[in-house]
């Protein structure tokens, strides 16, 4: 599903994310709510960033006030019947160009698929947030593109009952 937004960027720059778990909903800009493996995952699109609510666990990578940690390369915890595991990269492009392609494809893959959404930003055709389910398990990507820095901040988390 692809969100056109009449909303300026939130987030300013990758190394601005900082990394949350157990918020409650915060206010979103388009949700997309996908059913797999008997749970709910709600894809959240919040301003240039994101927010994913899927059973017990709340993840949210935004620009968040106060004493929100930092975006870790690699973070996992356990929640009752799950363990969790979540890690973040950060690709940066040495010109427009290859930033523009890469922002590309991944709004290409994404973009006939029931279980991904993107939000494309005013402004630049490649400030877009872009979110996806992998496509077994309890999974999801996330893709933050940062036109004015030519970045783009990838994450990966996945939520597995061990039973």
């Amino acid at each position: 599903m692809l969100a056109t937004l009449d909303t300026p960027y939130a987030d300013a720059r990758a190394d601005e994310l900082s990394f949350a778990l157990g918020l409650p909903p915060l206010d979103a800009l388009a949700v997309l709510p996908v059913e797999r493996d008997g749970l709910t995952v709600q894809l959240r699109l919040l301003g240039a960033s994101h927010q994913v609510i899927a059973g017990p666990l709340s993840e949210t990578v935004a620009c968040l006030p106060g004493a929100a940690d930092p975006l870790p390369g690699r973070a996992s915890t356990t929640l009752p019947g799950w363990a969790y595991d979540f890690s973040a990269t950060t690709d940066a492009h040495d010109d427009d160009a290859a930033f523009g392609r890469a922002v590309d494809a991944v709004c290409a893959r994404l973009a006939d698929r029931g279980d991904a959404l993107t939000g494309a930003f005013p402004g630049s055709r490649h400030a877009v947030t872009a979110l996806a389910l992998e496509n077994t398990g309890i999974g999801w990507r996330t893709w933050h593109a940062y036109p004015q820095t030519r970045e783009i901040v990838m994450t990966r988390s996945r939520l597995v009952s061990p039973s």
